[in-house]
């Protein structure tokens, strides 16, 4: 303790048996004859802290500093307040035992906690501690901030400490106007940086959390052998605002360049061993909130802590003028301002941080990036809070009719997302995206299983308006494609039979017998997904031409529109998913054709063409699945970890159990090997076409599904019962996972179609040498 304490500075000091008397009665342990000692901490930059200690106890008072102040800065009044309300609810901070307002006591207003006993680590690159342990103290501290971040104002009794939404511009001002009041020169960098953060406040400033204001590692006190808080430390910039302002500020040592000098308990970790990348923290804090695992307004927040700080340097420094600082070393403040400024420019300023999160490999375009965000941000903000009244919706109706409808807030999520923009963004001709763009995309909507509904992206659908729109005449766009972009209907497709094996599609047995201007159609369908809708109007039905005369086992099949109100269509039962009957997606239905009569003009292309159209249809959309497959095993994996940190086992937590920590790594590899390996269908898709990309497009089925399936096999294992009730989404994710790799071919067909498209293509490599 004696290395991180001095003797008490000269303008600090107080009558110290004055202060003793005062505590007697007020504060455990202190009496008559109790001999208190007090020393004051070298660090902490604006309220003068001490360490009195008694031959049985210790404890750390807080004060404000002595002399002329800067308007409403060292309230340790709110620091008190903070604190007692978190203590309260088990939060880690040290226990508050008194405050007072009398000055005549030791001069100042202050307050008197409990000392914690642990590690304080000055130096953020943690140095003398193994790799291993940095990261494990990274994450408790991420996991801290997050447990802040999700505490509730209402029961803490904190519902007037702030002012709440619009945090971001408040900051803005705040810290404007206590730079201009403590400048001891000019600097048009500070000036310039202000105005821009004034001009960039985000658009969606209205998310209110308990935040910490000054949350770092050097505030916080470990457990002295475990990678555990025990307190959190310095509440005096604490208030009710947007908590990525914390999170960024926690994050700033990552793009601290080398050109300006630490500062105090401020320099660059990048590249320090074991200390994790910003994106795997920000992934984490996402996962302990159970939001989205997004940083919107990166940049903003990045560039308003470095003002931040700067505006914070210029206070410590101007206090060192005035004779009244607290620390040691706040003579080195007054040079980091400018070049703080000048760095929190840059970054403003700047379309990337200074140091980049690792971009994917196929990157997106600047308008896919763009809609990436939008989308995100859309799904954090109206989907995900949905997902309750959605449950209550189906659990309500579990029994009626009136389940096979669209709950009512999916339909007004829709209307919303149709206003945004935010509508149809699979098909490249209407959204302008790639495949690439929108694989990305995909990947977000998997996170929740009516998310792809709300934005007009849903299968069946999508490979239905591509079907109409790359091969529908001008009349068939007009009745059916058109509805179908504008959401006002459904659709369904009908290909796989009860009666045959339909992994091989040349068995299929519906017949389309031409008669005159119209076609007659007989058969059985199965697994005709989305039937079951009150609002699906037209089905695509895949028939075996009788008329046709091709020796061609794929030129005897055809597809054709049928509207489902017409005579002969009969849905005859919904078909389950272990035990699901998938009524959010409309269900998966037996359908019979009775002699059912449609107009020769709802044929698709011409006879004989279906397998030709499939083709066409199934690339996109399998890419689309296997996307969604991505973020569906996403979602798994932060079930897997939240569950993993939460419980215990035979005296550990269960992610301390090697068996439990090698599967979470092995998702990891797993998901990221998929994700890239789709990537890399859709670059192909975009770049080489439907036909060239069938490779590719084969492998991603199979590993998609595959991985998916393992992830959430494993995330169910780490819940125990839980995993398989309905308690958790991993029962009904298992069932989509699990039926993947059967819908749009089994994999033992993709793997045989693999087969010989690596043959063939080494066939042609070894003829080319030649």
């Amino acid at each position: 303790m004696e290395h991180q304490t001095t003797e008490v500075r000269e303008q600090h000091k107080f009558d110290v048996k004055k202060l003793q008397k005062y505590l007697i009665g007020r504060v455990p342990g202190v009496k008559d004859s109790t001999t208190l000692t007090v020393r004051q901490y070298k660090v902490g930059q604006s309220n003068p802290t001490f360490l009195i200690q008694s031959p049985n106890q210790s404890y750390v008072l807080r004060k404000k500093p002595p002399g002329l102040l800067l308007p409403g800065a060292h309230k340790v009044d709110r620091e008190y307040t903070v604190q007692k309300a978190l203590f309260s609810v088990g939060f880690p901070v040290p226990q508050p035992l008194l405050y007072c307002s009398d000055t005549e006591v030791i001069g100042t207003e202050f307050y008197v906690m409990e000392h914690v006993q642990g590690r304080i680590f000055r130096d953020l690159r943690l140095p003398g501690v193994r790799a291993a342990e940095r990261g494990a103290l990274y994450v408790a501290a991420v996991e801290t901030l997050a447990k802040l971040h999700s505490a509730d104002i209402t029961r803490l009794g904190l519902l007037g400490y702030g002012k709440g939404v619009g945090y971001s511009k408040r900051q803005v001002s705040t810290w404007t106007k206590q730079y201009r009041a403590s400048a001891h020169r000019d600097i048009p960098a500070m000036d310039k940086l202000s105005d821009w953060l004034m001009e960039n406040i985000p658009a969606n400033d209205n998310e209110v959390t308990l935040v910490h204001g000054d949350f770092r590692v050097d505030n916080l006190i470990y457990h002295p052998t475990e990678a555990r808080v025990l307190a959190v430390l310095d509440w005096e910039l604490s208030t009710t605002g947007h908590p990525i302002a914390d999170l960024a500020y926690f994050l700033m040592p990552y793009y601290w360049p080398d050109s300006i000098s630490p500062i105090s308990h401020m320099g660059g970790v990048t590249g320090t061993e074991g200390i994790p990348a910003p994106e795997d923290l920000v992934s984490i804090y996402c996962r302990c909130r159970g939001i989205s695992p997004t940083l919107a307004h990166q940049n903003f927040f990045t560039a308003l802590a470095y003002f931040k700080l700067a505006a914070i340097a210029q206070g410590i420094y101007a206090r060192f003028l005035l004779g009244n600082a607290s620390a040691v070393d706040a003579a080195q403040f007054g040079d980091s301002v400018e070049p703080l400024a000048k760095l929190g420019l840059q970054i403003a300023k700047s379309s990337t941080l200074s140091r980049p999160v690792p971009e994917k490999l196929f990157l997106q375009t600047p308008k896919g990036y763009a809609v990436l965000q939008r989308v995100k941000d859309f799904i954090r903000e109206h989907v995900l809070p949905a997902q309750q009244e959605v449950t209550e919706y189906y659990s309500k109706y579990s029994h009626s009719p009136q389940r096979w409808h669209t709950p009512p807030v999916i339909g007004k999520l829709m209307a919303r997302a149709r206003e945004a923009g935010l509508w149809n963004l699979f098909l490249p001709a209407i959204s302008g995206l790639s495949q690439l763009d929108y694989a990305h995309i995909a990947e977000e909507t998997g996170r929740c299983f009516f998310a792809p509904q709300v934005f007009n992206c849903q299968a069946p659908d999508t490979g239905n308006m591509e079907v109409l729109h790359l091969f529908g005449s001008e009349e068939q766009k007009r009745l059916w494609l058109e509805p179908l972009l504008r959401g006002d209907i459904k659709s369904c497709f009908c290909m796989t039979e009860p009666d045959v094996a339909s992994s091989d599609a040349t068995n299929m047995q519906c017949t389309l017998q031409r008669e005159k201007d119209h076609y007659l159609i007989n058969g059985r369908k199965c697994w005709s997904s989305g039937a079951g809708s009150p609002e699906c109007k037209v089905a695509i039905v895949m028939c075996q031409s009788k008329s046709s005369d091709s020796t061609d086992r794929h030129g005897q099949h055809s597809m054709i529109l049928v509207p489902m109100d017409t005579p002969g269509v009969r849905l005859v039962r919904p078909l389950t998913v272990f035990g699901q009957d998938d009524a959010l997606h409309g269900g998966h239905f037996e359908v019979h054709f009775d002699n059912v009569c449609v107009p020769a003009s709802n044929m698709i292309l011409g006879e004989g063409r279906g397998f030709e159209i499939a083709q066409g249809r199934l690339g996109p959309g399998r890419l689309h699945h296997c996307m969604r497959a991505v973020g569906l095993a996403e979602s798994a994996l932060e079930l897997l970890c939240r569950r993993a940190a939460n419980r215990h086992t035979f005296g550990k937590r269960l992610y301390q159990h090697e068996v439990v920590a090698h599967w979470i790594a092995e998702c990891r590899i797993a998901i990221e090997q998929t994700r890239l390996l789709t990537l890399h269908a859709a670059y192909a898709l975009d770049t080489l076409g439907n036909k060239a990309a069938r490779k590719q497009i084969a492998m991603i089925k199979v590993v998609a599904g595959r991985m998916a399936c393992k992830v959430v096999d494993c995330a169910i294992q780490v819940h125990g019962g839980a995993g398989v009730s309905s308690d958790f989404p991993l029962a009904q994710m298992y069932a989509y996972a699990r039926t993947l790799r059967i819908a749009d071919g089994p994999d033992e067909v993709h793997l045989s179609s693999i087969a010989q498209l690596e043959l063939r293509d080494q066939f042609r490599r070894a003829t080319a040498k030649l």
